[in-house]
């Protein structure tokens, strides 16, 4: 049902929505409006009704419905963001917010994460007006703000100030999921997303005696900060597998034609290090994990500090986040106190359900020599936030990559990109999954 026309738009509703510079530096230093209008106008045109919506003057989300035809079923939710990370031109081959196409490749900030979803949802969206075409569930669509920071202005809002807009769904698909993963021996490995650590971002203040650089001081506020990052920096987080990961080593492992067991961490370790690049679809998420980013102390190399500050990115797993806890209480000691400064649940999706097996089976009619297996997200998205409306999220955002296109290494990264081929195999993907799910 995908057409040309929708082949064609994808490109360019890509291109364009990656010239819009939604460029989110975090403390609403942001405005995605210009972004949610051009969608939202688009959205109009398919013959649907957005609204648009803001917590924050200039921090736009974007909602519409689209009715299916079969009234008894649930809705599905459909999401994408807006905003996207920062990008120093200088350190680019392509400006990134040219949304240039050279060599069959769209360039720019937001081409994987995420404006090539939206694009490929507004595609499919205008094609099904052209065409006649209806999805046998209810779809909300929605594109947020903010999912680049702590979602207040975006999902965050969404789901607390507006949850009447997502009545009836149940299930959501978003970003990071569905894209081809080489795995180095010739196989293609499509990573369904059914799971998400949860978010721990933490603020360490560690005080002590202020006093003169040259005296002795055994209550120093930077020596127990520095003892405490390093203890949390060096610690080795017992192993927990969580039902996803267990399905995703267990179907990697016979992929590769490894028999093992997963009894144990050894058993885990030595599967990890036999599955060569396909590790890295789970080695991040066997464990909860923390990791020191940020240090400020002192304002003065001859004065002692009475209070040095450190930052921690956490994550935990599902059910990780009691050990979680318990481990930094005990990893920060008694001169160092703790916070979140930002926390977010860790999600778990069932794999075994119908709309994952629809999943699976829209990428393997377009994709039929690949391997779909489902993965746990290191990091987090908006379904965190839709998850407060009960509803269950995957990352399935199909892209069908070539050899050698580290689409991982992309997110956030220098010269992110996307091939026109990709973007026309997802809008085909994703409407075979959004009409029959």
């Amino acid at each position: 049902m995908a057409d040309a026309q929708a082949r064609d738009e994808v490109v360019r509703f890509t291109s364009d929505l990656i010239r819009i510079d939604t460029t989110n530096r975090g403390g609403g230093d942001c405005r995605e409006r210009p972004a949610a209008e051009y969608a939202a106008e688009l959205l109009a045109g398919a013959g649907l009704e957005p609204a648009l919506l803001e917590r924050t003057p200039g921090r736009t989300n974007v909602v519409a419905r689209i009715e299916g035809t079969d009234p008894a079923a649930d809705a599905l939710l459909v999401h994408g963001h807006l905003d996207v990370v920062p990008a120093e031109p200088a350190d680019w081959r392509v400006h990134p917010f040219s949304g240039e196409v050279r060599d069959g490749v769209v360039w720019g900030r937001g081409a994987v994460d995420m404006k090539n979803m939206d694009a490929m949802i507004l595609a499919v969206v205008r094609a099904w007006r052209r065409l006649g075409v209806r999805p046998r569930r209810d779809l909300v669509i929605a594109f947020t703000a903010d999912e680049e920071a702590s979602a207040v202005d975006g999902s965050g809002f969404l789901a607390d100030r507006h949850p009447g807009l997502f009545e009836g769904c149940t299930e959501a698909i978003g970003e990071s999921g569905a894209f081809t993963f080489h795995d180095g021996a010739g196989r293609e490995i499509y990573p369904i997303a059914a799971g998400e650590r949860g978010t721990a971002w933490l603020k360490l203040t560690a005080r002590g005696r202020a006093g003169h650089g040259s005296k002795v001081n055994r209550e120093n506020a930077v020596t127990r900060l520095a003892d405490a990052i390093t203890r949390i920096g060096e610690h080795e987080w017992p192993l927990r597998l969580t039902p996803t990961v267990r399905a995703a080593l267990t179907e990697l492992a016979a992929l590769h034609g490894i028999e093992t067991g997963l009894d144990d961490a050894d058993d885990v370790d030595e599967l990890l290090k036999k599955l060569g690049p396909a590790a890295a679809l789970v080695e991040a998420t066997v464990r909860n994990s923390a990791n020191p980013t940020m240090l400020d102390a002192g304002y003065k190399v001859n004065v002692i500090p009475g209070e040095a500050v450190a930052h921690v990115d956490g994550r935990y797993l599902p059910g990780g986040e009691d050990e979680f806890r318990t481990t930094l209480d005990e990893l920060t000691g008694p001169d160092v106190d703790w916070e979140f400064l930002h926390r977010e649940v860790a999600l778990q999706a069932p794999v075994d359900s119908p709309t994952f097996a629809h999943m699976r089976g829209a990428v393997e009619e377009f994709a039929p020599e690949g391997h779909v297996v489902p993965y746990c997200m290191s990091g987090g998205t908006d379904a965190k936030q839709f998850s407060r409306l009960g509803i269950t999220g995957y990352g399935f955002a199909p892209l069908r990559l070539p050899q050698g296109f580290d689409y991982q290494a992309l997110f956030h990264g220098v010269d992110e990109r996307v091939p026109v081929d990709a973007l026309h195999f997802g809008v085909r993907v994703l409407d075979r999954f959004l009409r029959t799910a």
